[in-house]
């Protein structure tokens, strides 16, 4: 008999709440500090760049936060996604591990981001914004925003890491598309742009610096807010439908993961996979492990340091204590997707600091291998974001076959590559070589941080 390929739920089987696994975690985390005067933030200090609902829900204890039914009729257009045996994949491996993805590529914009940008930009339209900022790597995010702005009838403005906006084209017309201004970040429309561009007019960009344009943007005008796609609490929460409808779809297959697997760039994709079936671990005693798999390029769950530092490079956000690269560090112009964020999100921080969780670094090389034979066991062509998963569940899958060992693995594919082709195409041409961070490079944002803080 064939094994089944795909499993499939319907509308009423959308998530009605998202999970918040702060309602769990054996440790609370360090609270967020002041930019200015380092003392614990309020709510009203975060009133400036996000609506109260979100601040509220940033700071959330509750287990089980609602989902507004306004949202889950927009998430209508995509979700439920389907769950599929990669059957070709575990053939292809030759490995007695049962390999099963998440695929979020049907979403709007081809990835999971659209799971927590709708809510976001409802519950700004509900508080009567009318503009939304952002920062975006690849494009996935700020596509993302596009389309739930435009969904709601708000307007949106982008600051794209400027070696994104460069090699990625489509994306920034799919803004475009969707009636978003996008800018190769940095700019010289913002204070925080030109600094950076007096200091280094050749730089590539960063996430971090894009950042700081999308906050300065934000904060001049009383009608318009900051969205984040990834790091903060809220928006790791909204990513949960992703591993609660996993939940109800392994046990139609009658299977549950011994390994969740998902890229890391800021944390949203991994927390929206992985923590529900962390849960499982914390309420139950069980023994999943949940892997983050992140580029070595910008390795800071790997080799970065616990610690408070800015979400943005500047230093205009708050302080938040995460593992970290150092807000200065520039990563290299490499195609490791949208995964270039200095910092980690304070959450998946601190359940890495409780070895609760676990992570491992990838170079691009074996990561587009990944993809490339992914793509040709199960015809789906990954972005590169979602290729660095992949090398880990190949790495997991052909330990399992060393050790004769059945495991089953779960993974997230985030997104489709359609819009990525420029780096296939560099790939097989030979043009991608791995990167292999020295000692300076991973010094040099760190040295700049404030010894002076705290943290435990």
């Amino acid at each position: 008999m064939s094994k089944q390929k795909k499993f499939l739920l319907t509308e009423k089987d959308i998530p009605e709440q998202w999970y918040n696994i702060q309602a769990d975690m054996p440790n609370p985390m360090l609270p967020p500090l002041h930019p200015g005067t380092k003392q614990p933030l309020g709510p009203d200090d975060l009133a400036p760049l996000f609506p109260m609902e979100l601040i509220k829900q940033e700071v959330s204890t509750e287990r089980w936060i609602d989902i507004p039914d306004e949202v889950r009729d927009a998430y209508k257009m995509w979700r439920c996604t389907p769950l599929f045996r990669a059957t070709n994949l575990e053939k292809m491996l030759d490995t007695p591990a049962k390999i099963y993805y998440k695929y979020e590529g049907l979403s709007p914009s081809g990835s999971h981001k659209p799971n927590t940008s709708i809510p976001q930009v409802y519950y700004n339209m509900k508080e009567g914004v009318t503009k939304l900022t952002t920062e975006t790597g690849a494009g996935q995010w700020g596509s993302a925003l596009a389309f739930a702005t435009q969904y709601f009838g708000l307007k949106c403005e982008v600051f794209m890491v400027k070696i994104s906006y460069n090699q990625k084209p489509y994306r920034k017309l799919l803004m475009n598309l969707w009636g978003a201004d996008v800018y190769a970040s940095p700019t010289d429309i913002t204070e925080a742009g030109r600094g950076i561009l007096k200091l280094n007019p050749d730089t590539p960009g960063s996430l971090g610096i894009a950042i700081s344009e999308a906050v300065e943007r934000a904060v001049m005008d009383e009608h318009t807010k900051y969205s984040l796609g990834s790091v903060l609490n809220h928006v790791l929460m909204h990513q949960t439908v992703i591993g609660l409808e996993a939940i109800k779809q392994l046990e139609m297959a009658g299977d549950f993961p011994d390994i969740v697997v998902a890229p890391f760039g800021g944390g949203s994709n991994f927390a929206g996979t992985a923590f529900p079936f962390l849960r499982y671990n914390l309420q139950e005693g069980k023994k999943v492990r949940c892997i983050a798999a992140e580029p070595a390029s910008c390795p800071k769950l790997t080799k970065g340091q616990f610690r408070y530092d800015f979400g943005d490079s500047v230093g205009m956000t708050p302080l938040l204590p995460m593992f970290t690269l150092g807000h200065n560090f520039v990563p290299a112009p490499i195609h490791a997707g949208g995964l270039r964020y200095h910092g980690a999100g304070a959450i998946v921080s601190q359940l890495l600091k409780d070895k609760l969780i676990e992570a491992q670094a990838i170079q691009q090389l074996e990561c587009f291998d990944a993809g490339v034979k992914f793509a040709r066991a199960e015809g789906i062509v990954p972005a590169p974001e979602a290729t660095h998963g992949l090398a880990v569940v190949f790495r997991e899958a052909l330990k399992a076959k060393e050790e004769g060992t059945s495991k089953t693995i779960l993974f997230n594919l985030c997104g489709h590559g359609h819009f990525d082709m420029t780096a296939y195409q560099d790939y097989f041409a030979g043009k991608l070589h791995d990167h292999h961070l020295t000692d300076e490079q991973l010094n040099y944002g760190l040295k700049e941080l404030d010894k002076s803080i705290p943290i435990t």
